[in-house]
């Protein structure tokens, strides 16, 4: 295989929320057969917490959990970002519109050392700026540092520090006569002079703070003397005392006038919540920090026409109701499932693999034969895993010819035998010790829909009389809570026997008993569990009965 694009996005393989062993097994396994075939990056993700005996299985097999992926929705970390460098807040007004200028940008971050947003300078911020360039009262309002007149100045330090700051007085053009100077010039005050040794030796000693000199790159030893005596910074430029002029209030710190009250975006905030946002403000650009605060660039309304949808292959299921949250901002481009053909909806062609075996596992196996790639003996493990569970040790309803080969070939690569996996596997499954009701069910709850009826089922396989009754026990009491949380109009639990193949149903919801009777052709007692000898599937025993009476009520 070549180099893998590393510009391309990952692409997630997910099952359904409350994952159970196949879910789980086969998204890791479908995606390393996807790594070693294409040159496209997949990584296994899951859409809830592992139950105990899926922990089991990877741990026996030396496999590291998914990464939890609760949430596809569209995050502005899946627009594209443009960067734009955080600018320091002492810049100039002058040099920031020169970077924006350059940069074809109309807003700079502000940023400090730790690269962590100040502020933001927007175009039209600069220009009220410079609109107040009337105010001789401006530079010492900003305190600005003497470095930034002599960069907006283009001048030359003569005398005096860099660091200082004008933090008092006026600007003032000394055009006149040395005479006129003195109802001008109050200590504290910048004064344009030309090159006239009178104008400059008066504002030094009316106790200017800093003497701008125009139009000579000379200034007279004597006048230098006599600055550093009085404490007065001089500066010359090539400019002349009208350019200065209108210059000088360029160099205050666009700190000064940048905004420090701003909208700005999370790297997760929705993109949903973002173009609410943005379409309510008549601002450009929006700056995007990470959690802590750190710039991480710039984005436009504009970069909401590009977004980058999360990519998705959906494996073990092809339910709306069992999809990760989110899934409609997604880009769905396959399914691998083997159960019945539900709700889901794609906004274009997908490739949708669905076989009536037993399992998802059962197929990812025929996947990597078709494609001859060789099953490494811990992905073996965790596929022959799945089956077993999804099957029952092979005594479903749903189990296949296919899946019994599919998991004893397995097994044979994996080194393991298929019975003793199995108890071990439900042993750990169908622990109860320490768990509440919740994550009993939750092990394995999934939602379904028939016409206006929404309904959750969950299921449980024992081994043990002990854990079964337990199981009845914690949750007969529960689930009528969940029709409330759950927003479901009823719900069911099946107790199922491994090993005589049969189940106990708990139900709740005022129509449940009704149509418990209905489905399955019995009569039902609303207090007590419905045993249903010979019921061991969810998948194709109970979910075709119950569906096909609400399609016929």
């Amino acid at each position: 295989m070549g180099q893998k694009n590393k510009q391309q996005r990952t692409v997630n393989v997910i099952g359904h929320k409350n994952p159970d062993t196949d879910s789980i097994c086969s998204a890791i396994a479908y995606a390393h057969l996807k790594n070693v075939t294409t040159d496209r990056e997949y990584e296994p993700r899951r859409a809830g917490e592992i139950n105990q005996e899926t922990a089991f299985v990877l741990n026996k097999f030396g496999m590291k959990p998914p990464r939890i992926c609760l949430d596809v929705h569209a995050k502005v970390r899946d627009i594209d970002i443009r960067y734009v460098d955080g600018v320091d807040g002492q810049m100039t007004l002058r040099r920031a519109w020169e970077t924006m200028r350059d940069q074809d940008i109309t807003t700079l971050p502000i940023t400090n050392n730790d690269n962590k947003l100040q502020g933001l300078i927007t175009l039209k911020r600069l220009a009220m700026a410079n609109m107040d360039s009337l105010d001789p009262h401006a530079v010492a309002n900003a305190k600005t540092s003497v470095s930034n007149i002599v960069e907006t100045l283009n001048g030359t330090l003569v005398t005096g520090s860099t660091d200082m700051r004008i933090d008092h007085g006026k600007i003032v053009i000394a055009a006149g006569s040395p005479e006129a100077m003195e109802n001008m010039v109050d200590p504290g005050d910048i004064v344009l002079v030309a090159n006239r040794y009178e104008a400059q030796l008066c504002a030094i000693e009316l106790e200017a703070a800093c003497l701008v000199v125009c139009m000579t790159p000379n200034i007279a030893k004597t006048i230098i003397k006599i600055a550093k005596e009085h404490n007065c910074t001089v500066i010359s430029t090539p400019y002349d005392t009208y350019a200065a002029s209108c210059l000088i209030n360029q160099s205050i710190p666009i700190c000064h006038p940048m905004a420090r009250s701003m909208i700005m975006f999370q790297l997760s905030t929705p993109v949903e919540e973002a173009r609410k946002i943005m379409g309510q403000v008549r601002h450009n650009y929006f700056p995007v920090v990470d959690k802590a605060g750190i710039y991480q660039g710039v984005i436009s309304r504009r970069n909401l026409l590009n977004l980058q949808r999360k990519q998705l292959i959906l494996v073990d299921h092809n339910e709306k109701t069992q999809c990760v949250d989110g899934f409609e901002d997604a880009e769905i481009l396959e399914i691998i499932d083997h159960h019945r053909i539900g709700n889901l909806e794609t906004n274009g062609p997908v490739y949708f693999r669905n076989q009536p075996v037993g399992c998802t596992a059962t197929i990812v196996f025929q996947m990597y034969q078709e494609y001859n790639v060789e099953i490494e003996p811990n992905i073996a493990g965790i596929l022959c895993s799945a089956i077993l569970s999804d099957t029952l040790i092979f005594r479903s309803p749903t189990c296949t010819p296919q899946d019994e080969y599919a998991a004893r070939q397995l097994a044979s690569i994996a080194g393991v035998e298929v019975e003793t996996l199995a108890t071990e596997m439900f042993e750990a499954g169908e622990n109860l010790e320490g768990k509440t009701a919740e994550q009993i069910l939750l092990q394995d709850y999934k939602i379904f829909v028939s016409g206006k009826t929404r309904f959750g089922v969950g299921q449980g396989s024992y081994v043990s009389e002990k854990n079964r009754e337990a199981a009845k026990n914690m949750l007969s009491g529960y689930l009528d809570s969940v029709l409330e949380h759950e927003d479901v109009d009823m719900v069911f639990y099946l107790v199922t026997n491994i090993l005589d193949q049969s189940s106990e149903v708990l139900f709740a919801g005022k129509d449940a008993p009704e149509l418990l009777s209905r489905s399955f052709n019995r009569a039902v007692d609303p207090d007590k569990p419905l045993e249903l000898p010979g019921l061991v599937s969810r998948k194709k025993q109970f979910i075709p009965g119950v569906i096909n009476t609400l399609q016929n009520l």
